[in-house]
């Protein structure tokens, strides 16, 4: 049973990484280099992670520099970029891709505002997907004669105890990126 338990945890835990990894490509008014971590580029007849092929930092608030680590990948890079649904224009001068960060629109920032609760909608629902499959397999268990009925017992409020804790961190996140999309 403990293996189970632990095994729900890290799927829990997984769910949680990934609505964290999800929220930190949504655009806020300010420059982050996560903006730019889904966008995969054409490199040499494979779709690579831009991250792989680039260096890039935000040296502004406003503005992101993207300095390829192959100067024939400039033209890939900025295709890719524009047929992302980031709504970001690349500008390239030969040496380095510069993308400015237009400060967003009220309406947009609502906008992003649902789009994040949607996602972490999604992330609590992974979360309650893990718990009941692991309280399916105790029941089980319980009906095969693997465990006593207090146990069942106890094995369901650490299940309820863990999917309350990564709940909570997955709405504590929701907040933190709902003030900074809303940060003018």
């Amino acid at each position: 049973m403990n293996q189970r338990l632990e095994g729900a945890k890290r799927r829990m835990e997984g769910a949680s990484k990934a609505f964290a990894n999800e929220i930190n490509s949504v655009r806020t008014g300010r420059a982050s280099t996560a903006l730019l971590d889904r966008v995969t580029v054409d490199a040499y007849g494979v779709r690579t992670p831009l991250n792989q092929i680039a260096s890039i930092s935000a040296p502004e608030a406003r503005l992101l520099t993207i300095q390829p680590y192959d100067r024939g990948l400039f033209q890939n890079i900025e295709k890719a970029i524009q047929e992302s649904d980031l709504g970001l224009t690349p500008n390239n001068d030969g040496q380095i891709i510069r993308i400015g960060i237009p400060q967003l629109s009220e309406e947009r920032r609502k906008e992003f505002v649902r789009l994040v609760g949607k996602m972490a909608e999604e992330a609590r629902v992974a979360v309650r997907n893990v718990r009941r499959d692991v309280l399916n397999e105790i029941k089980r268990a319980e009906k095969e004669g693997e465990v006593s009925k207090n146990e069942v017992g106890r094995i369901q409020d650490d299940v309820q105890k863990l999917t309350d804790a990564e709940i909570k961190l997955i709405d504590e996140q929701l907040r933190r990126k709902e003030a900074e999309i809303l940060e003018v």
